[in-house]
């Protein structure tokens, strides 16, 4: 008895598209064709059919299958492998589906780092804001991300009310310098509250100069001169006092 390709596409549960393909990498003999040109499947082909396919549904790629053979009694050694692998997906999985329901019962920003993405001062960050965090997550140590985060949960409310964020790239000097005196207060809460968080190189796996030349590079990108003379005027208010 004999089969089409569509024939035994069906029989084992899968596609034309996928038997074509099998043949393409050498996973499923070619068999001979009739006098009419169609190609005619036996026994052995759909019983090879349906071993390449539970083992795909294993989740066994199709590379791996092609070094396992035709041999139907696998290596333990193969399955533990997949075994491995499997549980390292779920795992992953799950610490996905955890950070997403994080996410939405915070209203929190989806690019943010798992740790800081819930934090209450993370929603109401800029988008500065968010680019210059996402950006020192990767050169922070995990005990300064940590205490970051921390602080995000904790943050005082802005006196300033977003203005920083808004300031124009034309702001005159007597405005910059107001909103500067009017974030002092408010920054050293900050610093005084949160110290560890404020020492960005306390455990940077780069070290301190990557991780003040990386932040001194985003700040340039991120913010206008406006806002980056507010925050030099802030530093040298707090230095004074």
């Amino acid at each position: 008895m004999t089969w089409s390709t569509r024939e035994l596409a069906e029989l084992a549960g899968t596609s034309l598209r996928a038997v074509r393909h099998y043949h393409e990498v050498g996973l499923l003999p070619v068999p001979e064709r009739h006098s009419n040109g169609y190609k005619q499947y036996g026994v052995s082909h759909l019983v090879r059919l349906l071993r390449v396919k539970r083992l795909v549904d294993l989740g066994f790629s199709l590379s791996q299958i092609a070094a396992l053979g035709d041999d139907d009694h696998h290596p333990a050694e193969a399955l533990r492998a997949l075994d491995a692998e499997l549980a390292a997906t779920i795992e992953r999985l799950q610490r996905a589906r955890m950070e997403l329901g994080l996410i939405l019962r915070h209203h929190a920003p989806a690019d943010l780092p798992a740790d800081i993405a819930p934090a209450a001062g993370a929603a109401g960050m800029s988008e500065a804001d968010r680019s210059m965090v996402l950006v020192m997550s990767r050169v922070m140590g995990p005990e300064q991300a940590s205490a970051y985060a921390e602080m995000l949960h904790s943050v005082p409310t802005d006196p300033t009310d977003g203005e920083f964020d808004s300031l124009p790239v034309d702001a005159d000097e007597a405005t910059r310098q107001n909103l500067a005196e009017r974030l002092v207060p408010y920054i050293r809460r900050i610093r005084e509250d949160h110290p560890a968080a404020m020492a960005l190189d306390v455990d940077a796996p780069r070290g301190a100069r990557f991780v003040a030349e990386t932040a001194a590079a985003a700040l340039q990108e991120l913010y206008n001169p406006a806002q980056r003379d507010v925050i030099r005027r802030v530093g040298a208010l707090l230095a004074d006092s």
